[in-house]
């Protein structure tokens, strides 16, 4: 369990909190911010899907730097990061602040890769993320936080960045899933 490993599990172990902040209705009083009204909760929420997103980038820098790369880190870093971003899609849509039909197409997604990954595990392959998911991830998780935010700071513009950014995500989200599917469509074949 080296420095990497333990840092995505912190990302895992505070989905629970993230969660609870987004949907007990804490009364911590909200920020008028031109026209958008910004719960405090929310702001709490979103800086905490900020740091356990920075996560992500972190144990992925430090274990190549190091030689920390394991398998398990290959498995858990990409697990870490759909259940982050599925719990953040899911509460965005109960809040009303994105479509459900796209946080259902970014999810299923996410099930399919996932499923694709355990038949190769299941060869004795490990399958690691491209560059094109990487991409995905990131432009998911600044639209989710740009969501939590509701627009700060861009509402100030009257730019709906948040949900351009989901748009975004979305593409590379289909693009990626395509991508992976195609190169790693062998695993399937082999299967038993």
């Amino acid at each position: 369990m080296n420095i990497p490993n333990r840092l995505t599990l912190s990302r895992i172990f505070l989905i629970p909190i993230f969660i609870i902040l987004l949907t007990v209705p804490f009364n911590w009083g909200e920020w008028n911010i031109g026209e958008t009204v910004l719960p405090v909760s929310h702001f709490v929420a979103a800086l905490l899907f900020i740091i356990a997103a920075a996560t992500d980038w972190i144990d992925g820098y430090y274990a190549r730097k190091y030689n920390l790369v394991t398998n398990l880190g290959k498995f858990l870093d990409p697990l870490a990061d759909k259940l982050l971003v599925a719990a953040a899609l899911i509460l965005l849509v109960e809040l009303g602040l994105a479509p459900g039909w796209i946080a259902i197409i970014i999810i299923s997604r996410e099930f399919a890769v996932t499923g694709l990954r355990l038949v190769a595990a299941g060869e004795g392959i490990v399958l690691a993320a491209g560059s094109m998911g990487k991409l995905k991830t990131a432009t998911q998780m600044i639209a989710i936080a740009v969501l939590l935010l509701h627009n700060f700071p861009f509402s100030y513009l009257g730019f709906p960045f948040g949900t351009v950014m989901l748009y975004v995500s979305l593409v590379f989200t289909i693009a990626s899933g395509y991508e992976y599917f195609v190169k790693n469509w062998h695993v399937m074949g082999g299967s038993k």
